[in-house]
């Protein structure tokens, strides 16, 4: 890089003129706009963004002009783009501003780019680029310091408004929500889920258009990131910590460390054993709670639109219960510490991620099957049904099951498959299943005709 006479941001001072930098960007605001003092009745419009050119050392560059300009300057990269900056102001940092607004960086300057001096473009020297690349996945913090979800939750309040760094993987994400605020500004909203091996599942929030699109180019449950200065608060709405990225925030994708490297592998082994998805356990939402009732069609459809866990009642048929098939398939054990399937033959868990691999292992075993829910408007297939529940709605447990004939399993199946139920369950979208929907049976009992005939009127209305 030498070569191209670019200047480092190690050499800069605020003397420096004629410059030309390089650098891949880490991280990018949103468009502001704030009254022009100067001409009274006009907007003068910002956004920033910060460049890295080596492993320790990246910088704040602010961007100031009309709307025209601003629009135009953003439009042009997004964070993982290298690019060259030509003729930049070099300034002595405002201490108190860049700690409130700015991520924190190593440099004692900032950079200020204007329209009628300062000029940037993508670098298309692909030996830069590919140099300047692996600094994306190099945190600008230390990687050793962050908050695991587990710390963040045992610290409960007492982290309420802190800024911290956090290492997790992600989960999953939701369509993002437009809204327009009380004086007319539009914005929007990503509800992100994070988990890591002593959390299942924990909230990040993202308004920043910038950050909401990196955050749609990742694939969730394959994807580690380190957050430094995340903003922790206590959501009064769920009763529980969540994280937001703010304008401070700079998010690392897959950070080259070896603490994201073992999370990495715990999350690969925790989507492939299925612990993720009964972080949200039935009996944690009262039954009595569940009152809406919905066609299959209405279900499936809640799924797709909502990122969070959805309930409800259908009155509908188990077209498919393989009761009667191996019962290895019917009752399953699984490690109580990860979930992962386990033959209680073994001394210890096969998941070489499991976090109590080095103990003698602990095993449930219990009903563990997949049905199909069927009604006029359509089939949920592959819907979870497990012990307790399972228990309950079989009317027996799985030691008295395994002890029945082929004869009276295949009837206490049929019991089923020729009677229409009330059936509590829960949903979730799920890239992993073939179907796009993750359905847990939270109850299942036989439904009464006069109830059925009630709802379902109501539904056909």
């Amino acid at each position: 890089m030498a070569g191209q006479n670019y200047v480092a941001i190690s050499e800069l001072h605020p003397n420096a003129s004629h410059l030309r930098m390089v650098g891949v960007i880490i991280g990018k605001t949103d468009i502001r706009s704030f009254p022009d003092k100067k001409n009274i009745g006009f907007d003068r419009y910002t956004f920033g963004f910060t460049i890295k050119d080596s492993p320790d050392c990246f910088i704040n560059v602010a961007s100031w002009g009309n709307e025209a300009y601003i629009n135009l300057l953003s439009s042009s990269f997004t964070i993982g783009d290298c690019v060259i900056i030509e003729n930049p102001l070099v300034a002595n940092k405002d201490q108190e501003k860049e700690e409130r607004y700015s991520p924190t960086t190593p440099s004692p300057y900032r950079l200020l780019m204007t329209e009628a001096h300062s000029r940037l473009s993508l670098c298309a020297d692909m030996d830069t680029v590919d140099s300047l690349l692996p600094l994306l996945n190099l945190p600008g913090k230390d990687p050793r310091d962050f908050y695991s979800l587990g710390d963040i939750v045992a610290n409960g309040q007492s982290l309420n408004g802190n800024v911290i760094n956090i290492l997790a993987a992600l989960k999953s994400f939701a369509e993002p929500k437009q809204f327009t605020t009380s004086d007319g500004r539009k914005g929007q909203r990503l509800e992100v889920k994070l988990f890591d091996d002593s959390v299942p599942s924990f909230s990040l929030v993202c308004w920043d258009r910038e950050a909401i699109q990196l955050i749609q180019t990742l694939i969730p449950r394959e994807t580690v990131l380190f957050i430094a200065d995340a903003k922790i608060g206590f959501d009064s709405f769920r009763s529980c910590m969540a994280a937001t990225v703010g304008c401070k925030t700079i998010i690392t994708v897959n950070p080259d460390t070896k603490e994201a490297s073992l999370l990495f592998n715990y999350a690969k082994e925790a989507s492939k054993s299925g612990a993720l998805d009964e972080d949200d356990k039935p009996e944690d939402v009262p039954l009595d709670s569940i009152t809406d009732v919905y066609t299959v069609s209405q279900l499936k459809l809640r799924a797709q639109e909502n990122s969070d866990a959805s309930f409800g009642i259908t009155y509908s048929f188990i077209s498919k219960m393989n009761l009667d098939s191996d019962v290895s398939k019917v009752i399953r054990t699984r490690c109580s510490r990860c979930k992962y399937l386990v033959n209680e033959e073994l001394q210890s868990c096969s998941n070489s991620m499991c976090p109590g691999r080095e103990q003698p292992v602990s095993v449930t075993t219990g009903f563990d099957m997949l049905v199909d829910i069927t009604d006029h408007t359509g089939t949920l297939h592959t819907c979870s049904l497990k012990s307790p529940v399972a228990d309950k709605t079989l009317g027996c447990t799985p030691e008295e099951f395994a002890r029945l004939t082929d004869k009276d399993q295949t009837a206490l199946k049929w019991t089923f498959l020729l009677e229409r139920c009330k059936i509590y369950v829960k949903i979730l979208p799920s890239s992993k299943m073939r179907t796009g929907v993750a359905a847990t049976v939270l109850s299942c009992s036989m439904a009464d005709p006069g109830e059925v005939k009630l709802h379902m009127s109501a539904l056909l209305q």
